[in-house]
């Protein structure tokens, strides 16, 4: 008994260190580059939620006494922030860099200050100058797949603040100015460092949980975007390896070996750019086979008339003679691609090749379909991509056509009459069905108000790389909102 469980044992060890290396060599079907000059873009959203975040800082109230002064301070707001020396940068090996230098912020509260016998309350009005805020940002992958923000490390510093009383007794308070902004710098250089704090591990990750990890595509395949891989941050971009694997929503769990080319972005000149390899392509051709979408009847009204007159007059009609009561009676196509299609990419473009079985089929009324003949037809589309906002759209064009019989050499030298016939019916019925699945496109892993503006498309051998820029539809603070 000992020696079975023992094997048992060590095959399932084996199995998990396999699982678990392949899983670590698992190229990319999906990436995504974001570049300094991405970066660049994001700065501006940045500073402005910074901004929003600092101003909701609530400070406590102060009280005490200092020689024969009794004093509460109260309602402290910040009006205003002049963030103006700020910097958003990669940090190799680790994330996000936001830099704030020598910049300020004007803050009012309220006094009631007891001098002697003499009460006295009104406004306050501060400024804090020499603001220096650093805070790095750790970005990783989670346990589920998504860009995370793992930690942040904050350091802020207030060199001086100024505090100007105003009311009757203003000048006799000015040596208290000292004492009381000695004591609201030490708070405030307290509440910043938290606020961003939670502002990044609480609204941004947030936000990042609303981007589709897996998610519908239509009725019948789904897409998986889980990140593979941490994200690779370099001191120009941030690189994120995405699985990019269609499914069939039938079955779920279903996976498809990627033994593709791992795409590879060398550039830097946009603010994004996504890279797809031909896995990306062939695992939605294989999910829509495997749900059943490659399969049309073309009979009745679907039917061309060309086509079935053209059908009954060649070689087909010859074999409809041998039985008379068929002649009159409607014919079909049943179409059946019999393996998932194949995508190749190369630096002249993109091509899918699809295999198909074609029945010739007759209706008799009031009875089965009569089979005459099953063909096997070979097509080559021509596959052309397109980014529209943060959706992925393909638009295919019939380049090759051929058919040949399953059953004799001498059908398929008859069947060469039907090859014309059946290839503009396959542009006018099947090619737009197939336009049709592509053409709403498939969303790209970016967060609602971001989209790709100022595309341009690229074939490599392997793989298609759209370098873009960015538009924000929306603002960060938006967008963490309308989640």
């Amino acid at each position: 008994m000992f020696l079975p469980r023992m094997t048992v044992l060590l095959s399932s060890l084996l199995f998990l260190l396999v699982s678990s290396i392949m899983a670590a060599n698992e190229p990319a079907g999906c990436k995504i580059r974001i570049t300094d000059k991405g970066l660049d873009m994001l700065k501006f959203e940045t500073q402005k939620f910074v901004e929003e975040e600092l101003s909701n800082i609530s400070m406590p109230e102060m009280k005490g006494t200092e020689g024969r002064f009794q004093y509460t301070i109260t309602n402290v707001k910040i009006t205003k922030l002049n963030l103006t020396h700020a910097e958003l940068q990669f940090i190799p090996d680790v994330g996000l860099l936001f830099d704030v230098q020598n910049s300020s912020i004007s803050l009012s509260f309220h006094r009631q200050i007891l001098y002697w016998f003499f009460y006295d309350t009104g406004n306050i009005n501060a400024s804090a100058e020499g603001v220096n805020i650093n805070t790095a940002l750790s970005l990783i992958r989670d346990d589920a797949g998504r860009l995370k923000i793992n930690n942040i490390t904050c350091d802020a510093k207030i060199s001086k603040m100024r505090a100007k009383f105003s009311g009757t007794l203003g000048k006799v308070y000015d040596f208290l100015a000292t004492f009381l902004t000695t004591g609201m710098r030490f708070l405030l250089n307290k509440q910043i460092c938290p606020a961003l704090n939670h502002a990044a591990l609480v609204h941004v990750n947030s936000m990042l949980e609303t981007i589709p990890v897996r998610s519908e595509v239509d009725q019948y395949i789904g897409i998986d975007y889980s990140l593979i891989d941490d994200p690779i941050v370099t001191s120009r971009s941030l690189d994120m390896n995405f699985r990019g694997m269609f499914f069939d929503l039938s079955d779920p769990n279903s996976t498809l070996v990627n033994y593709a080319v791992d795409p590879v972005i060398r550039e830097y000149d946009r603010m994004v750019y996504l890279a797809l390899s031909e896995y990306f392509f062939d695992s939605g051709l294989n999910s829509y086979y495997r749900a059943g979408v490659f399969q049309m009847h073309i009979f009745n009204e679907k039917m061309p008339k060309d086509l079935e007159v053209l059908l009954k007059t060649t070689y087909f009609g010859s074999i409809l003679m041998l039985n008379p009561a068929l002649v009159d009676a409607p014919m079909s196509l049943q179409i059946a691609v019999n393996s998932p299609p194949k995508t190749s990419i190369k630096t002249s473009g993109a091509t899918v090749v699809m295999t198909a079985i074609v029945k010739v089929m007759v209706l008799p009324p009031g009875q089965p379909p009569v089979q005459l003949s099953s063909m096997t037809m070979e097509t080559k589309f021509h596959a052309k991509v397109s980014m529209k906002g943060k959706r992925l759209a393909i638009h295919a064009d019939l380049r090759r056509f051929k058919i040949f019989s399953n059953q004799s050499a001498l059908e398929s030298l008859a069947l060469i009459p039907l090859q014309a016939p059946l290839k503009t019916m396959l542009q006018m019925s099947v090619v737009p069905l197939i336009n049709n699945w592509t053409k709403r496109g498939v969303r790209i892993p970016l967060a609602d108000g971001v989209d790709f503006i100022e595309e341009v498309v690229e074939y490599h051998n392997g793989f298609i790389l759209i370098g873009a820029n960015l538009h924000f539809s929306k603002g960060l603070r938006e967008m963490i909102t309308d989640q």
